[in-house]
């Protein structure tokens, strides 16, 4: 008599065929995240996450840290700087503690903690808008700054060569990137972020060291720049988000952790936070020295980038140019890698294109043509800083993960981790509403002067 417990024909040979889709499915899934960027490679050590940081956090903002500071005057512009310094330290660590709260899962990309924290749909459609804002506007931003050192450049060692239009100098500036862009990761871009971090610390002393030389001005005035209240209230506006534009490194932080190998022993977050930490002592002394030792010699004389302030000595002021150029290079490769990973996750899981080179070379070409054909359109892209400060850049940086951390870990309310989380996110609502009013003024004002591909 056949057992009531006895196996029906077939069902093993089901089962088996079940698991052999399930492991073709994990293997083809496998082949997929060691082609995309951000996955492909987990073999970086904590000095990369210190140059990376370094790379993505100083950016070209630095030299306009002194204007900022005319802006917001001596006791304003001291205690923003110095909570920004603070805030973001904090923010950053909250993001490295949660690249793997989750037991054998990592959050490799930005959205992926969104996802978690808010929801599928909800956390992707919270994250990435920002992120992609941020990173694809900091790379037409880098785009307008390197053409612009590089004209700069040109103008100290040839003053009597014939005029060369920006626009000219900004293809010049892309064309490294259509070949550096197709370099497939994190770590492959290493040197060059590397020598960026090396760059964005010698042009940042250059330009303080270079205040000292020429000394302050006899007559250095430190009232608001704006000869009216009105002008004064937009300039210290404005002035917010250059300042929360110097702290946009948060974009890339969980993709740059995602680079460092972990086990259960020795999770990532001990490395990266080690890279993190040399990384915020590296910016202060870019961003501290170059802010106010600029705003104390020349006060609200300053030029929005502190080189042009200081035309002498030619040589060295040509030399931090080029310090600038190859920084932002560097800053340019770091914040596409995860625009180009999310292009190409979506080309590959969604629309089922094969992963090969062709389809990144086409892929990375457009957009280094895009970002490219932008920034020669409006090459005042930089007056933009403080729109996009605040309105792009504060979010994910001040206050996100603060709300992140919150809704996830839910500290007990008045506690010490409570209230610091909440102070956070309502200095970085603040910024995010007000900064872009005065760089959306400042927009209009220089578009009223402006000509296409000048």
């Amino acid at each position: 008599m056949k057992s009531v417990f006895q196996e029906p024909k077939g069902t093993t040979k089901h089962f088996n065929q079940v698991n052999s889709l399930i492991d073709i499915a994990a293997e083809k899934q496998k082949a997929i995240d060691d082609w995309l960027p951000i996955t492909s490679s987990r073999n970086a050590k904590w000095w990369y996450s210190a140059f990376h940081n370094v790379t993505a956090i100083v950016g070209a903002g630095v030299l306009s840290l002194p204007y900022a500071m005319a802006g917001l005057g001596w006791g304003p512009g001291v205690v923003i700087l110095t909570l920004s310094w603070i805030i973001t330290l904090y923010t950053l660590w909250q993001m490295v503690e949660m690249h793997e709260m989750v037991p054998g899962k990592r959050f490799d990309r930005y959205h992926e903690l969104g996802q978690h924290a808010f929801g599928e749909k909800l956390g992707l459609w919270i994250v990435v808008p920002q992120q992609l804002t941020v990173d694809v506007s900091s790379c037409i931003v880098y785009m307008v700054t390197g053409g612009k050192s590089l004209k700069k450049f040109h103008d100290v060692v040839c003053p009597n060569c014939k005029e060369i239009r920006t626009t000219y100098f900004i293809m010049i500036f892309a064309s490294v990137h259509f070949v550096l862009s197709h370099l497939p990761n994190f770590n492959s871009i290493s040197v060059v972020s590397l020598a960026a971090a090396v760059m964005s610390l010698s042009y940042s002393t250059v330009a303080w060291a270079a205040t000292l030389h020429k000394g302050p001005l006899p007559d250095a005035n430190y009232s608001y720049k704006s000869s009216t209240s009105t002008g004064a209230f937009f300039h210290f506006l404005s002035a917010l988000g250059e300042v929360a534009f110097a702290y946009a490194g948060h974009n890339v932080a969980l993709e740059i952790q995602a680079t460092i190998p972990s086990t259960p022993e020795k999770p990532s977050k001990i490395a990266m936070w080690r890279g993190v930490v040399v990384a915020y002592i590296i910016v202060a002394l870019c961003y501290f020295p170059v802010a106010l030792i600029g705003y104390y010699y020349f006060g609200n004389s300053v030029d929005d980038n502190i080189l042009i302030t200081l035309e002498k000595p030619a040589a060295l002021i040509a030399t931090a140019n080029m310090f600038v150029v190859v920084h932002v290079i560097g800053s340019y490769q770091i914040f596409a890698m995860p625009v180009f990973d999310m292009l190409e996750t979506f080309l590959v899981k969604q629309l089922m294109f094969t992963p090969c080179f062709r389809l990144r070379l086409i892929t990375r070409t457009i957009f280094v043509a895009l970002t490219m054909f932008i920034a020669i359109c409006i090459p005042f892209f930089g007056a933009l800083l403080g729109f996009f400060g605040g309105f792009a850049f504060a979010p994910t940086t001040y206050f996100l993960p603060c709300i992140i951390w919150l809704h996830i870990y839910k500290p007990k309310r008045f506690s010490l981790s409570w209230i610091t989380n909440w102070v956070c996110i309502i200095f970085g609502v603040l910024l995010t509403v007000l900064s872009p009013i005065g760089g959306l003024r400042n927009i209009i004002i220089s578009a009223k002067n402006y000509k296409f591909f000048s």
